[in-house]
């Protein structure tokens, strides 16, 4: 299996998502707070084969999206996911339904969900 990425800015959530992933059977959690936390794991990052990623990390920082830029630019090749606890119509959440080959799940996350998420892209690399 191989290892996940959270990208989520509350702490709790984040440690919460990461145990559930590793229980579920990832190889491991890498797991980031916010945009620059994540692009100084630069190297452990593109090696995930899952992305969960928050779509509002808070104001006047970068988010989810621009993570998802981001991780495409720079070659990631898995499978991106992202969370939110905004209603659909919120302009990021709009944005990332627009995007393809991405799914957006909105929190609280089932934990059964994101077991199947684990599960589907075991040994996958799919966008």
């Amino acid at each position: 299996m191989q290892r996940v990425l959270v990208l989520e800015d509350d702490d709790d959530l984040r440690s919460l998502l990461c145990d559930l992933l590793v229980g579920s059977g990832a190889q491991a959690c890498v797991s980031a707070g916010s945009f620059d936390a994540m692009v100084r794991q630069k190297e452990q990052v593109l090696g995930c084969g899952l992305a969960l990623l928050d779509v509002n990390l808070g104001s006047r920082v970068p988010s989810g999206l621009d993570a998802y830029r981001w991780l495409r630019e720079n070659g990631f090749s898995g499978r991106i996911v992202f969370l939110t606890g905004h209603a659909r119509y919120h302009p990021l959440v709009r944005q990332a339904h627009e995007l393809g080959h991405t799914q957006v799940l909105s929190k609280p996350v089932d934990a059964k969900v994101l077991m199947a998420l684990v599960r589907e892209t075991d040994g996958s690399r799919e966008s």
